[in-house]
């Protein structure tokens, strides 16, 4: 039985429905196989939330994988986050708070990349004939989604995804982004099966 966590964020900014909350809610009702334990939880749009929530988060659940999702409105694919970067933190959360060191963890690596290879993901899912178009970036935003992410791939030793999801009907609605969701994590808990024993890649760039 393998566990896998997912977490979404709350709304924030101009998303007053935040569609990657939306599209996991879909998710959990289809579920990703009898096999597998799927935990969700919406996150906070707050630094020292984060801070707080993915250390229990990680003990607490012991997940194989942990996959965020967040919503872009730049967003017009479901995009793969290859790497979290731990500074650059200037805009303020949904508490009108930002670090004061504008960095994730001080004396970090500025860049950690997660052990999955997201452009094999994105070419597999891509030619299933899912019908909805999958990316790959190495910019989270850094904003929360980037935060959490490089906060996660450091607990979980690389064995952490970031998906960003289009706004809803920007083309895809609720129940075809948690289509693709399903298809992208189950992806990527197959390819972890096949790499287990890879080691975490640290960048200093």
């Amino acid at each position: 039985m393998l566990d896998q966590s997912e977490s979404s964020f709350e709304p924030f900014g101009e998303h007053a429905v935040n569609a990657s909350w939306v599209a996991v809610q879909e998710l959990e009702k289809l579920g990703l196989g009898h096999d597998i334990n799927l935990h969700v939880a919406e996150v906070p749009v707050e630094y020292q939330a984060v801070q707080s929530l993915l250390p229990s988060l990680w003990k607490q659940q012991l997940p194989q994988l942990v996959v965020h999702v967040g919503v872009s409105g730049m967003a017009t694919t479901v995009t793969l986050e290859q790497c979290g970067h731990n500074q650059g933190y200037m805009r303020l959360d949904n508490c009108s708070f930002c670090p004061e060191s504008r960095c994730c963890m001080e004396g970090g690596p500025n860049c950690i990349q997660s052990v999955i290879d997201m452009d094999a993901v994105c070419k597999r899912v891509n030619s299933s004939g899912l019908g909805v178009s999958v990316s790959v970036s190495k910019d989270a935003g850094r904003y929360l989604c980037d935060y959490t992410y490089y906060m996660s791939l450091f607990l979980g030793e690389g064995r952490s995804a970031f998906v960003h999801v289009p706004p809803l009907g920007k083309p895809y609605s609720a129940e075809q982004l948690a289509q693709a969701l399903r298809a992208v994590i189950l992806e990527m808990l197959e390819l972890m099966e096949h790499n287990k024993g890879k080691k975490l890649c640290l960048h200093d760039q």
